[in-house]
C-alpha cells in the first residue's frame, strides 16, 4: 500500500515537472510573453513614476503689486522664490483678470495699496484668486500660495519684527513622507499594477490561447489532472511575477529613492499571496471564456481597471460614494495597495498587515479552487 501511494505521488510529482518545464520553454520562447512579464511592467513603473505627479510646480501666477512698501516686496518675493510658482509681475487688476481668464496664469495674488500700514495695524490681508476649472491644481496652488506668505512671515519674525495679528508660529510636518513627493505612494501602488500585469492578464492571455489552439483537449487525453495543469501552468508565471516585484522594488529604491521601511521578507510574503490571487483571477477567466480576445477585456475591467481606479493607488476610497466603497472590497488590489504602502512608508504595522494578508490568502485559496473546478477535462 505505501509502495502504491509512493509510486503515484512521484508518478504526480514527474508529471507537475514536465509540465512546468514544458510552460517555462514556451515563456522563453514567447517574445510576447517576456514584454509584458518584463518590459511593460518597468515602462510602467518609469512613465507612471516620472510622467504622474501630483506635485504641483511652476505654477503660472500673476503678482499684482499695488504698494511699493518693503513690506508687499518681501510678501511678493515668497512666490518669485518659490519653486512651486512662475511669477508674473502685472501692474493693474484687469491686466491680471485678463491672464487668468485666458488661462495665461493659473492664479493672482493681490497686495493692495495699504498693505504695509495694515501690517502694523495687525490686519493686513493678501487677495488670492485661483482658476477653478482644475479643481486639483486649485486646491494645491491655494495651499502652496498659503505656504509662500507663511514663509514670509517666518522670516520677517526671524529678523526681529513680530507681525502683529499673528504672534503664533505654526511647525508642521507630515508623517511617514517628509519631503511631500507624491511619488512615495505612487510607486508602491504601481507595483499593484506591474503584479496584476503578469499574474492576471498575462496568465489569461496565454491559457486562453492554448484552450484556442485545442492544447488542452490533448493534455486530457493523458492521465495529468486539471489541477496538475494548472499548477504547470501558473509555476513559470508565478516565478516571472517574483521577478518583476524584483526589479520593481530595486526600481522604486534605485530611481526614484522611495524608502522601504518594513521588512523585505514581509513585503515578498504578501506580494506571492496577491500574485495567486492574480493567477486565480487569470486562470478562472481563461478557463471560462476560452477565448483571447474575451479574456483580455474581461480581465482589464476585473482586475487591471479596479487597480488603478478602486485600490487607493490614484484616489482616496474614503472620498469615494459609500456605494462605491463597499464595492471596492472586493477587489484584492485594495488590499494589496494597502500592504505595499504601510510596507513602503510606515513599516511593519501589523494591524494593517495581518488582516489584509488574511483576505488575500482567502481569496487567493478561492479563487485557485475555482479555477480548478472549471477546468474539467472534457472537450466544450
Amino acid at each position: 500500500m505505501i509502495a502504491a501511494i509512493h509510486f503515484r505521488a512521484s508518478g504526480r510529482l514527474r508529471r507537475i515537472a514536465a509540465l512546468i518545464r514544458k510552460e517555462t520553454y514556451q515563456v522563453f520562447r514567447d517574445p510576447s510573453s517576456i514584454a509584458v512579464g518584463i518590459v511593460m511592467p518597468m515602462m510602467l513603473l518609469v512613465l507612471f513614476s516620472y510622467g504622474l505627479s501630483f506635485d504641483v510646480k511652476s505654477v503660472p501666477v500673476a503678482i499684482v503689486l499695488e504698494d511699493s512698501s518693503a513690506d508687499a516686496r518681501g510678501a511678493a518675493s515668497g512666490f518669485e522664490l518659490s519653486e512651486y510658482f512662475a511669477a508674473v509681475p502685472v501692474k493693474t487688476m484687469a491686466e491680471a483678470q485678463r491672464l487668468l481668464l485666458g488661462k495665461t496664469v493659473d492664479a493672482i495674488v493681490r497686495i493692495p495699496p495699504d498693505f504695509a500700514r495694515r501690517v502694523e495695524l495687525g490686519d493686513a490681508e493678501i487677495q488670492i484668486l485661483v482658476h477653478g476649472t482644475d479643481a486639483n491644481t486649485a486646491r494645491i496652488s491655494l495651499a502652496y500660495a498659503q505656504g509662500a506668505i507663511g514663509v514670509w512671515m517666518a522670516r520677517e519674525a526671524a529678523q526681529g519684527r513680530i507681525i502683529a495679528g499673528a504672534p503664533i508660529g505654526i511647525e508642521s510636518r507630515m508623517w511617514f513622507n517628509d519631503a511631500n513627493e507624491s511619488s512615495y505612494f505612487l510607486v508602491p501602488g504601481l507595483i499593484v499594477l506591474v503584479m496584476t500585469l503578469i499574474g492576471a492578464l498575462l496568465t489569461a492571455l496565454v491559457v486562453a490561447r492554448e484552450w484556442e489552439r485545442g492544447t488542452f483537449e490533448a493534455l486530457f487525453v493523458t492521465p495529468v489532472r486539471p489541477g496538475e495543469i494548472l499548477l504547470g501552468k501558473t509555476v513559470p508565471y508565478f516565478v516571472l511575477g517574483l521577478v518583476g516585484l524584483a526589479l520593481s522594488v530595486a526600481g522604486a529604491k534605485l530611481l526614484f529613492q522611495v524608502p522601504l521601511r518594513g521588512s523585505l521578507t514581509i513585503l515578498t510574503i504578501v506580494s506571492m499571496l496577491y500574485l495567486v490571487v492574480a493567477l486565480g483571477i487569470g486562470l478562472l477567466i481563461s478557463s471560462l471564456t476560452k477565448s483571447q480576445f474575451i479574456a483580455s477585456q474581461l480581465t482589464m475591467v476585473v482586475t487591471f481597471l479596479p487597480a488603478m481606479m478602486l485600490s487607493g493607488f490614484m484616489f482616496d476610497i474614503r472620498s469615494m460614494p459609500l456605494v462605491i466603497q463597499g464595492i471596492t472590497h472586493i477587489f484584492p488590489a485594495r488590499y494589496f495597495v494597502s500592504l505595499l504602502q504601510t510596507l513602503f512608508l510606515a513599516g511593519d504595522v501589523w494591524a494593517v498587515i495581518l488582516p489584509n494578508a488574511a483576505v488575500l490568502a482567502g481569496m487567493g485559496a478561492l479563487l485557485m479552487s475555482l479555477a480548478v473546478r472549471a477546468t474539467r477535462k472534457k472537450i466544450g
